[in-house]
């Protein structure tokens, strides 16, 4: 207390000074427009750049929540494409909802594990039977398609990549509609190749290869890649098409797991085609 008593009486013309000069201020502030303004103005520059500071820390801290967020909701957006809805009424073309039922269901899920350097190539995702997944389901992304379910557990998924030899899709083109099956010779993960599409079929460099939905696994339309090279197959009336895929599978990271509604209807009447004998005997 002795201290602080020193210290006032050391100090004392000081502030006074002090104190005099903060009246003389306050009051010039407060009968002065032109000086309240200036002192909003430095206020609100000095808050901003605070709330700057503190939106730049922490916003790192809440980008997973926002990305999962995102994702949900670019699934419920696919969802509402026409081209996940199967439409009821074929007879007639109405711009009403009512008119189509949703056919596709997107789930958003995180890659947290895959390769794309190996024959076979798998990725595990971060959804599985909790969530609704099934094997045989599809996956896609934003950028286009990436494979199917393969094994399914309580909380994860094992997906099998179109990066894999056992694996074929259903592909056309997106001018013209020539359709073949897309396969990967496990040399180049960014380059697949199309097979069993006539080369009496015009086939331009740099057309866009789009899913055809035949399989009933995805929606028609879905992105596939681009044809980068063509040429005829030697003794045989084919195409060998090499497609850049869409996406790349070295640095994916989010996918969507695509449900047909519709996939058992289909399945079920297709297994009730009969063999072709003629074929069975060659």
């Amino acid at each position: 207390m002795r201290n602080l008593i020193a210290f006032f009486k050391r100090f004392q013309i000081f502030l006074v000074f002090v104190l005099l000069q903060i009246v003389a201020l306050s009051a010039y502030i407060q009968y002065s427009q032109f000086a309240r303004l200036q002192v909003f103005s430095s206020a609100s520059r000095i808050n901003g750049g605070l709330y700057e500071i503190r939106y730049s820390v922490t916003k790192h801290f809440n980008l997973e929540g926002t990305n999962r967020k995102l994702e949900w909701e670019n699934a419920r957006l696919r969802e509402k494409l026409k081209e996940s809805n199967y439409k009821v009424d074929r007879d007639k073309f109405y711009i009403e909802d009512t008119s189509y039922q949703r056919q596709y269901l997107y789930i958003a899920a995180t890659v947290i594990n895959n390769t794309y350097d190996k024959r076979n190539n798998y990725m595990t995702i971060d959804i599985g039977r909790n969530h609704g997944v099934e094997v045989g389901w599809g996956v896609a992304s934003s950028k286009g398609v990436v494979g199917v379910v393969h094994l399914v557990g309580e909380s994860y998924s094992v997906v099998k990549t179109i990066l894999s030899k056992d694996i074929n899709f259903d592909v056309s083109m997106r001018d013209g509609g020539a359709f073949g099956l897309l396969k990967w010779d496990a040399v180049n993960p960014k380059i697949c190749q199309i097979s069993g599409i006539s080369n009496d079929i015009t086939i331009k460099k740099f057309t866009k290869v789009i899913t055809r939905g035949g399989s009933g696994m995805f929606p028609k339309g879905i992105p596939v890649g681009v044809i980068t090279k063509r040429k005829s197959i030697e003794g045989r009336p084919l195409w060998d098409l090499q497609v850049r895929i869409a996406e790349d599978f070295r640095t994916i990271q989010h996918v969507y797991v695509v449900r047909n509604t519709k996939q058992d209807e289909l399945k079920e009447l297709e297994g009730r085609i009969p063999p072709d004998k003629e074929e069975d005997d060659l």
